[in-house]
């Protein structure tokens, strides 16, 4: 897909992927906010204006939640909603501008060739067709004019990259990228860091000081109760009387009833806690309200029974150095950075072509670190370095030298020794993938392309006072 398609530089919008939100839900009730007579604008595409009642259009017919936009406004619903609207009429306008068209005959055998409307005997069923509209509750003719839409935007791609044939040098390579065989020399860098025991209480205690609003940890008081039918009901039973109970309890939460009162009301034992935080050691449901505590009051559902809680406070504490776990927390935080610091002195010296044969010699001689060696045989040899490690070691040339890690997050210093080429066979079995690999990268390099002479055709401006506009109107 083009990056023209998919994002928006230099808008409010850069960097939204377009038509990844699928939304399976129906919009109710859009209201005056978009009425017809609303002359504001979401976007302009050149001195094109996109009225607000055009995206209630497309609101309404991509079947999308109100309540579901009002719950995910935080997290950018809309604007990847105005993004994907935007980028739809990019490609009208483009589809309209080559001129590009479907005929009426054309849907009409598309329509026939789907096998979702076949009968038993595999052919057409007009019954078959009119249920599938029922059921999707859209008429023929609105069914007709998004299948329009979609075989047009096929066209179009078709048009930007349909006939790319990959030529031989470039599927050769395609296959060299991955099947050659890489031979390799490495370091487990484990041996190579300060020991955790090398780490002093003087080194703790100034980094306590120097980042203790970061070290504070939330201690928080809260109660809670655990609701069986047997403390609730007089029962072992879970049945109706004992939903009836919780529905209730649910009812009594959402009118600001106070767990204590709750309590009371059913005679039901309180647990408090004060200044609690979680450990290794804490009780299950404890640590599992400790997770929830942004949320003041609720109840969960936890298999035998149910628990009510409530926060009380959330207090922000500094631990105290004796306290063993806080120390061993930040023992291992200053571990931990000092690794990232020897790690990123290294690769800042291989970036900057500093590091040497002679580094990596040393460096395996004073830290008493055996070197090993092994081949990789292909970009799928995942026997020891991670997916990723790998790509990046077939990426990177002969005599390179990296940092690549394991599925266990160990960190490995490489040198790419020899890089053992081998050339594809037209006559191999192979052969069609590693073409079909490389007609993919000429095409995705026709589409970025094509993506700089769309920055250049079409200029897309998003106007933030609608969207916030419309935002409000969500939160209502």
């Amino acid at each position: 897909m083009l990056n023209k398609i998919r994002n928006f530089a230099n808008t409010k919008l850069a960097g939204v992927l377009v038509g990844i939100l699928i939304v399976p839900f129906v919009l109710w009730g859009m209201g005056g906010v978009f009425s017809s007579g609303n002359t504001n604008s979401v976007a302009k595409i050149n001195n094109e204006s996109i009225s607000t009642q055009d995206f209630m259009n497309f609101l309404n017919s991509s079947n999308i939640d109100k309540k579901t936009i009002r719950d995910n406004l935080d997290n950018n619903v809309l604007e990847q909603l105005i993004s994907r609207f935007v980028s739809e009429k990019l490609l009208e306008m483009e589809i309209e501008d080559l001129n590009l068209i479907i005929s009426e005959k054309t849907l009409a055998k598309n329509i026939k060739k789907n096998p979702n409307f076949f009968d038993d005997n595999n052919n057409f069923s007009r019954i078959k067709y009119e249920k599938f509209l029922l059921t999707k509750n859209i008429s023929a003719a609105e069914f007709e004019m998004k299948l329009k839409k979609d075989e047009l935007q096929k066209k179009l791609f078709y048009y930007i990259g349909g006939g790319i044939k990959s030529p031989f040098f470039i599927t050769n390579n395609t296959f060299k990228e991955q099947k050659s065989k890489i031979n390799l020399e490495y370091i487990n860098l484990n041996n190579a860091y300060s020991k955790k025991s090398s780490i002093t209480s003087e080194d703790i205690e100034k980094f306590i000081n120097e980042n203790s609003d970061e070290l504070k940890e939330e201690y928080i008081s809260f109660s809670y109760l655990k609701i069986t039918p047997q403390n609730l009901i007089g029962t072992s039973e879970y049945n109706q009387d004992f939903f009836n109970k919780i529905d209730e309890i649910e009812n009594e939460i959402s009118n600001g009833i106070q767990i204590k009162d709750i309590a009371s009301n059913l005679n039901l034992n309180l647990i408090d806690k004060k200044n609690y935080i979680k450990n290794d050691k804490s009780d299950p449901i404890e640590k599992k309200i400790y997770k929830m505590k942004d949320s003041e009051i609720q109840l969960f559902d936890e298999g035998n029974f149910y628990v009510l809680y409530q926060i009380n406070k959330i207090d922000k504490i500094l631990p105290k150095i004796s306290d063993e776990n806080f120390k061993n927390k930040v023992t291992e935080i200053l571990f931990q950075k000092n690794k990232y610091q020897f790690n990123k002195k290294i690769l800042d010296e291989i970036n900057n072509k500093k590091f040497t044969q002679q580094n990596f010699e040393n460096l395996s001689v004073k830290n008493l670190i055996k070197k090993e060696k092994t081949q990789l045989n292909s970009i799928l040899d995942y026997e020891i370095f991670s997916k990723n490690s790998v790509k990046l070691i077939y990426s990177l040339p002969q005599n390179s030298f990296t940092l690549v890690n394991d599925k266990d997050d160990n960190i490995y210093l490489v040198k790419i020794v020899r890089i053992n080429d081998e050339n594809i066979s037209k006559n191999s079995d192979e052969f069609i993938n590693y073409q079909n690999e490389g007609k993919i990268k000429l095409r995705d390099q026709m589409y970025s392309s094509y993506d700089n002479f769309l920055d250049d055709k079409y200029e897309v401006k998003i106007n933030q006072k609608t969207i916030e506009r419309v935002k409000n109107y969500f939160k209502w």
